[in-house]
Parts: C-alpha cells; sequence; structure tokens
C-alpha cells in the first residue's frame, strides 16, 4: 500500500482512463475524490472502488470551470485534510484524420485552448495547496504526438506539446516548495473505452489502423491502460521522489523513432 494515508483527487474520473488511475490509486491505498460532469459514471466508478474495500468519493465538477475546481478543492482539504495527488484525465473536443490545411481554425484551436484552460485550473489549484504542505504530485496526460511530429492529428498534437511544456515550467516553480510534476506520454490504449467503441462499430477498418499503430512502436504492441495505471501509481509515490518537471514515456517507443521498418526475426 505504497499510497497510504495519501488524499487524490481525480478529474475526468468517469472516462475509462481517468476511472482506471482512479482504482489503482485506491489500490495502492489512496483515498480518491473522483470528479467530473457526468456524475452517473463517476459515481459509478466509487461505487466499484467501495465495493472492493477502497475509500472513494464521488462529485459532480466541471474542470474548466475555476469556481467550481476551487470550491472542490476547499471540501477535499476540509474533509481529509491534504491534497497530496492530483490527476487531470479529462477530454477535449478534437478534429482529427484531415490535413491541416483543410481544417477550420476554431477546429484547431479549441482542444489547444480547452487543454490549457482545465490544466491551468487544476493543477494551480492543487499547487497552492501543495506549496502550503511543502509536499503533493501533480500529474498529466498526453499521447505520442506531444514528442513527434504526427500528421492528421490536427489541434491535438499542439495540445498535447502545450501540457508536457506546462508540466515542465510548473515544475520549476514549485520544485522549491517539494511538490513534483510529472506527464505521462500514451501511445493509446487499445482496451480504453474510445479504442473499444471505434472497433466494436468498425472491426475491420479498425484492425490495420491498429496494427500500423503497433508497428510504428519499437515494442510492437502498444500500452495497455494496466501500463499507464501502473506509471501513475509509481510516479504518485515516494518511490518516485526525485522525479519531476519531466514527461515519461509509456508508448512502447514510439516517440524515440518509428520503427514500422523494422521486423522481428522469425
Amino acid at each position: 500500500m505504497i499510497l497510504q494515508n495519501k488524499n487524490a483527487i481525480i478529474y475526468g474520473a468517469g472516462g475509462s482512463l481517468g476511472g482506471a488511475v482512479a482504482k489503482a490509486l485506491a489500490s495502492a491505498g489512496a483515498r480518491v475524490f473522483l470528479t467530473g460532469r457526468d456524475l452517473s459514471s463517476v459515481k459509478k466508478v466509487a461505487d466499484g472502488i467501495l465495493a472492493s474495500g477502497g475509500s472513494a468519493q464521488a462529485d459532480q465538477v466541471d474542470a474548466l470551470n475555476e469556481k467550481e475546481i476551487n470550491s472542490h478543492a476547499d471540501g477535499v482539504l476540509t474533509k481529509a485534510g491534504t491534497i497530496d495527488i492530483m490527476f487531470n484525465a479529462i477530454g477535449v473536443e478534437v478534429v482529427q484524420n484531415m490535413p491541416l490545411v483543410d481544417m477550420k481554425a476554431d477546429d484547431f484551436i479549441r482542444p489547444v485552448t480547452m487543454a490549457m484552460q482545465t490544466h491551468f485550473l487544476t493543477a494551480t489549484a492543487a499547487g497552492k495547496v501543495m506549496m502550503k504542505q511543502g509536499s503533493g504530485v501533480i500529474l498529466s496526460l498526453t499521447a505520442t504526438p506531444g514528442g513527434i511530429g504526427y500528421p492528421y492529428t490536427g489541434g491535438f498534437a499542439p495540445a498535447c506539446c502545450a501540457i508536457e511544456s506546462f508540466s515542465r515550467n510548473l515544475a520549476s516553480e514549485l520544485g522549491v516548495y517539494g511538490v513534483r510534476v510529472v506527464n505521462i506520454r500514451s501511445g493509446g490504449s487499445p482496451d480504453s473505452k474510445v479504442f473499444k467503441e471505434a472497433i466494436d462499430s468498425n472491426p475491420k477498418g479498425m484492425e490495420p489502423v491498429i496494427r500500423k499503430m503497433e508497428e510504428d512502436t519499437m515494442l510492437k504492441k502498444l500500452p495497455l491502460m494496466a501500463d499507464i495505471t501502473n506509471v501513475a501509481v509509481f510516479l504518485s509515490s515516494d518511490l518516485a521522489g526525485m522525479i519531476t518537471g519531466v514527461t515519461v514515456d509509456v508508448t512502447g517507443g514510439t516517440t524515440a523513432g518509428l520503427n514500422y521498418r523494422v521486423a522481428s526475426i522469425p
């Protein structure tokens, strides 16, 4: 129980990856405060954690709304005494699979604006509390386009780059207070909701897409949600006490070089 006596806030906990991280943190001993705009989906995750013997509370919070974020953080602090971990996993509206030259400006800019708004508001709210405590961990999540040129990803790619830059800069300011800030870069998990829905709706069409994504990795396979949650638990713990200001790459090697031309020897 490496997160025993730790209190964690998860934004976007009703989503598949946000929910998975919440469950993993709770399994590691953390008391988790789950938030989302859809309370029913967040409550479902909280109920599952409670049924497994963990500690969880579900609240409806819009992670783009400063007043709601601050009010919720104050409530958690009053109830729990500390905010030790914060993870933002909310989704943003993205238009992809088309050339940038054919894209409308609003569709390109929207994910960057949404990403910066939610990460700035949630991270600074947690950061103010953690500065006074002298400890805490702030986590965020991006994907492969944050580390490599990736065509037809629209505004999602610069949104990932912006999140990673913000994470580094915040880490440089909060480190003196004992607060760590780390970003996790995923390669896309085929067992996540967004992939499962796409596969269920178009299995033949998605098969070559998944295969190509796997071929682009060095390990020839994509990270599952468990791979991301394991990293989140580790980074939240004292075992990662000297890790801050970086992006931990969990893409299977995609952003270190596209390896689609390399095949294993039979």
